[in-house]
């Protein structure tokens, strides 16, 4: 069978190529050894979002007498876990169907199997070969489990889990050790946190989110703490032994033990399969052009496994510029404006430079930020706690960054991704007129107070 675009991997860079590919006319196929929709519909950001806002409800629930709503005997409230994560495998089920709904509405064919590339011009999967005039790989990447010693026994011993495994365990745990402090092991801090585990979180840093805006982070994890969270830094992991894990503290020797231990120490890309092509590698995995090519001028490489970024809309993203390009167009993709989000309670969204960042690529910057606790809409849903911070050339007034923490932050840092994309300036934002009560009139306030003062603060 010969195809004029194949895909390797079915996630939300994979599928998206596919779809994008068959849409301008090419045949198309795409292979999958597991699920469509990859990780982040089936182990990640999906299934996480759901259990989050399960614990999202069992708080606001708990704070209903700060709303006047009584009666409610907290005592007798009940985590029912299977019951959350048979919603959560509902929601990934429905939308793997439309996945699967939309491969075939674009007939694109689709190979459930393992994928290796033969040459580079053909693949084999389930016994079968199939050529190919373009490819794209997007086979992601997997969590990392660091070679330190006992970690192999914890982890077949059930001690020791991955992002993956946590979200399939039988039972909520009494106790979670989270080692790392990123992005996930924030999430996941948040969730079990909230339904009533004790959390302890290790970071071999001075400060968890060490990639996030330094305010925000330090914010959050301000807030982390007052909640019950145990933030211990400047940890060196030295060995597991079952549910105990080793460690040096401040040059003394220290040991944390709970129920469970996930462990969130980055992830690595997947690159079985790929062996007999002559691939460029540099440090974090397949290395790319602008156009997501290869140095094997057709073929391609997105998401996780080229490492540029591994967020799950900017897989997508390369996704689309990597099959218009396998279809004859010469697209690029725009890194200087990719958001990323942290959905903790309350959320942190940023994209664009933070000021330390614009200030070290010689930008004269100036600096707004504005609070939730000036907001009429945040004080009313009480969920003042968090700011805008929004950082700016001071010349012409461009923007350059924006970094929100705040409820719903991750669907507000649209506006500041549009803002920037247009080359808007303060100006135009402080001149757009927002929507009253909203939380979005936080980004108009930050733009008012770049190019005069705020109204409301």
């Amino acid at each position: 069978m010969k195809y004029d675009v194949i895909v390797l991997g079915g996630g939300p860079g994979g599928y998206v190529a596919a779809i994008k590919a068959a849409q301008l006319g090419g045949r198309v196929a795409l292979i999958e050894k597991e699920s469509l929709g990859g990780v982040c519909l089936n182990w990640g950001c999906i299934p996480t979002k759901a259990l989050l806002k399960n614990a999202r409800v069992y708080n606001d629930i708990l704070e209903g007498s700060d709303f006047g709503i009584e009666g409610i005997e907290k005592d007798k409230l009940r985590i029912n876990w299977q019951r959350m994560l048979e919603r959560k495998n509902q929601v990934v089920k429905r939308l793997v169907m439309g996945v699967q709904g939309l491969m075939q509405k674009n007939k694109v064919d689709i190979y459930n199997g393992f994928g290796s590339f033969r040459d580079e011009g053909s693949i084999e999967v389930n016994g079968e070969t199939i050529y190919g005039e373009k490819f794209i790989i997007a086979t992601g990447a997997s969590p990392m489990l660091p070679e330190i010693p006992g970690i192999t026994e914890a982890v077949k011993s059930g001690y020791a889990l991955t992002s993956k495994e946590i979200l399939d365990i039988p039972s909520l745990p009494k106790s979670l050790l989270i080692l790392g402090g990123g992005v996930i092991a924030v999430e996941f801090a948040t969730l079990f946190n909230t339904l009533g585990v004790e959390v302890t979180m290790l970071q071999r840093s001075d400060r968890i989110l060490s990639n996030v805006e330094k305010e925000m982070a330090q914010s959050l994890s301000r807030h982390l703490k007052k909640q019950g969270v145990k933030i211990i830094t400047n940890v060196s992991i030295k060995a597991f032994n079952h549910n105990e894990v080793l460690a040096v503290k401040d040059n003394k020797e220290v040991s944390y033990r709970a129920d469970k231990i996930l462990v969130s120490l980055g992830n690595k890309p997947n690159m079985s399969g790929l062996e007999a092509l002559p691939l460029e590698l540099d440090a974090r995995g397949i290395k790319t052009a602008e156009n997501m090519s290869t140095n094997i001028k057709h073929i391609y490489a997105i998401g996780d496994v080229n490492g540029k970024y591994t967020l799950a809309h900017v897989a997508s993203a390369e996704g689309i510029v990597a099959a218009t390009n396998c279809m004859g167009g010469n697209e690029v993709l725009n890194y200087q404006i990719v958001p990323s989000c942290i959905y903790s309670f309350p959320e942190i969204a940023s994209v664009g430079l933070t000021e330390e960042e614009a200030k070290a690529e010689g930008y004269s910057v100036v600096v707004s930020r504005f609070p939730l606790s000036a907001n009429g809409k945040a004080l009313a849903e009480g969920e003042s706690l968090g700011f805008i911070k929004i950082i700016a050339d001071e010349k012409y007034g461009e923007i350059l960054g924006t970094h929100i923490m705040a409820a719903h932050a991750t669907d507000m840092i649209s506006e500041a991704i549009i803002s920037m994309q247009l080359e808007g300036t303060a100006h135009d934002v402080a001149k757009a007129i927002h929507p009253h009560p909203t939380l979005s009139e936080i980004v108009m306030e930050a733009a008012h107070g770049l190019v005069g003062m705020p109204i409301h603060f």
